[in-house]
C-alpha cells in the first residue's frame, strides 16, 4: 500500500501529485494542478485500486472527456468466460474507458482477477450479485456481515470501483408496496437488496454498515459508486419521489465518503423523458455537490427494443451535455438478451458518438478537432483520411465498397456521383469544366 496516503483523494488533499493524476492531466490536456484540485474535491474521480497492476487510469468528471463503461459478464444461460474476455478485449480495442463484470453464475473471481490482471480500463464490480453466487446460498440466509465481505473480496482483487445499493431503506419498501410506481424497481442490485430486506425485516446492510465499507474502499482506494436503486424503469416514473428521495439519501452519503477521503461517483436515471434530462443532471450536481454522475442511457423511450443503443445514445448525448461524466453503453440487446460481440460494438459506437457529441457541446478542449479534420478530408475528397478520423472506420470502408460507382471516377460515392456537390464546387473554385454527362 502506498505510504504516504491511501487514496488519490487523499494524496490530493495534501497535495501530492499521483502519477495517475500526471497520465489523467496528459491525457486530458489539462495541467497536473487542474486534476489535482478536483480529485480534492470530489468532482473529479481516478478509479485505481493499486492492486490493478494493468490499469491505464483515467479520470472521471464533468469537465474532462465524457468516458464509456461497458457492461460484461456471464450469466446461466451464457456460460463461456473465453466469449466474455473476448468481448472485453473489443470493447477495450474500441476505446471504452471502464469494464463492468456483471458475472452472475459460476466461479467469478478467476474471471475478475483474470481481469484485473489484463485489462488496462477500469474494472467495476457489483458485489451485491457476487454474494449469492460466492457463497452458493440462497439470499434469505445471507447476513450483513457476508455482503461487506463480499466488498473487502472484491477490493483485494484489484477492482477499481464497485457500485453499492446503499441510498434504499426499509422506508423505499413501503413507497413501493404503496403501488404508484408502473415498473417498481428495475435495479438488479437494488431489487437484491430490497428482496433481503424483505424477508430478513433487517436494514439495507450497505447503508447500516457504511462506516465500514468506507473503510474498506479507502484501504485499497476503491471508489464508490453508489447506484440507484430506485432509478425509473419506464419514462412514467421518472424524476418521482422514489427517486428524488433516494437521491438525497445519495448526497448525504457522498458527503460521508468525502470526509473518509473516499472516491465517489453517483449513479442516475435509466429512462427518462428527453426533456426532463437536464434537469436530472442539474438537481443532481446541486445534492450531491458535483460528485461524478454516471448514467445509463437515459433512454428517452420504452417502445424501442432491439435499437435501445439509438434511444439510450440519444439521452446519453443530452446528460453529458449537461454535466454527466460517464456513460454506461446500452446495446441493442437491452432488455432482451446477453449481448453478443457485435452487440458489444454497437452499444460502444453509439456510446461514443453521444460522448463526442456531448464533448464537443460542452467546450472540452480539442473536443471539436477530429471533425475539423474529417471536414478537410471530405472537402479535398480524400478517402483515406476520413477513414483516418471515422470513429469506425472498418464499417465505413465496408459500406462504400460494397456499394462503389459503377465509372471510374472514384473520388465520388454511388448516391451523387458526378453530381457530387463537394466535386461541381472544386471544379467551380478551380476554373475547371464540370462534367456532369
Amino acid at each position: 500500500m502506498r505510504k504516504e496516503y491511501y487514496t488519490q483523494m487523499e494524496a490530493a488533499r495534501k497535495n501530492i501529485i499521483t502519477p495517475e493524476m500526471e497520465i489523467v492531466a496528459a491525457k486530458e490536456d489539462r495541467s497536473t494542478e487542474f486534476i489535482r484540485e478536483r480529485v480534492a474535491n470530489g468532482t473529479i474521480v481516478i478509479p485505481a485500486n493499486p492492486r490493478h497492476d494493468s490499469l491505464n487510469p483515467n479520470g472521471i468528471g464533468s469537465m474532462l472527456k465524457t468516458k464509456i463503461n461497458v457492461n460484461l459478464g456471464v450469466s446461466r444461460d451464457c456460460k463461456d468466460y473465453d466469449v466474455e474476455m473476448k468481448k472485453v478485449m473489443s470493447a477495450v480495442d474500441m476505446g471504452a474507458e471502464a469494464i463492468m463484470d456483471l458475472s452472475s453464475h459460476g466461479n467469478t473471481q478467476p474471471f475478475r482477477q483474470k481481469l484485473c490482471r489484463e485489462c488496462p480500463a477500469m474494472i467495476g464490480t457489483v458485489p451485491v450479485y457476487d454474494a449469492v453466487i460466492h457463497y452458493q446460498r440462497d439470499l434469505n440466509t445471507l447476513t450483513a456481515k457476508d455482503f461487506i465481505d463480499v466488498v473487502r473480496l472484491h477490493a483485494e482483487d484489484g477492482v477499481d470501483f464497485v457500485t453499492l445499493h446503499c441510498g434504499i431503506t426499509r422506508k423505499t419498501i413501503e413507497q413501493i408496496r404503496a403501488g404508484k410506481r408502473k415498473m417498481n424497481l428495475v435495479s438488479r442490485g437494488g431489487s437484491l437488496v430490497f428482496a433481503w430486506m424483505s424477508m430478513t425485516g433487517e436494514e439495507n446492510p450497505f447503508y447500516e454498515y457504511y462506516d465500514e465499507i468506507l473503510e474498506i474502499c479507502r484501504q485499497h482506494d476503491v471508489t464508490i459508486s453508489l447506484g440507484d436503486a430506485c432509478r425509473p424503469g419506464c419514462l412514467a416514473d421518472a424524476t418521482d419521489q422514489c427517486q428524488i428521495e433516494e437521491l438525497v439519501r445519495l448526497g448525504e452519503l457522498t458527503q460521508r465518503a468525502w470526509e473518509k477521503d473516499v472516491q465517489v461517483m453517483v449513479e442516475g436515471p435509466g429512462h427518462v423523458p428527453l426533456d426532463q434530462i437536464a434537469a436530472n443532471m442539474k438537481v443532481q450536481q446541486t445534492i450531491c455537490k458535483g460528485a461524478p454522475f454516471y448514467v445509463l442511457g437515459p433512454l428517452v423511450t420504452d417502445i424501442a427494443p432491439g435499437y435501445d443503443h439509438i434511444t439510450a445514445a440519444i439521452g446519453g448525448a443530452v446528460a453529458a451535455m449537461s454535466g454527466a461524466a460517464f456513460l454506461c453503453y446500452v446495446t441493442p440487446a437491452e432488455h432482451l438478451a446477453l449481448p453478443n460481440v457485435e452487440d458489444v460494438k454497437q452499444g460502444i459506437i453509439a456510446s461514443k458518438i453521444a460522448a463526442h457529441a456531448a464533448d464537443i457541446a460542452k467546450g472540452i478542449p480539442h473536443a471539436q478537432e477530429q471533425d475539423d479534420r474529417m471536414a478537410d478530408a471530405r472537402r479535398k475528397l480524400d478517402w483515406d483520411a476520413q477513414w483516418k478520423e471515422a470513429i469506425d472506420p472498418e464499417t465505413a470502408k465496408a459500406v462504400r465498397a460494397s456499394r462503389a460507382p459503377e465509372d471510374d471516377h472514384s473520388d465520388t460515392c454511388s448516391m451523387c456521383g458526378k453530381f457530387c456537390a463537394v466535386r461541381s464546387i472544386n471544379k467551380a473554385l478551380a476554373g475547371e469544366l464540370i462534367d456532369i454527362l
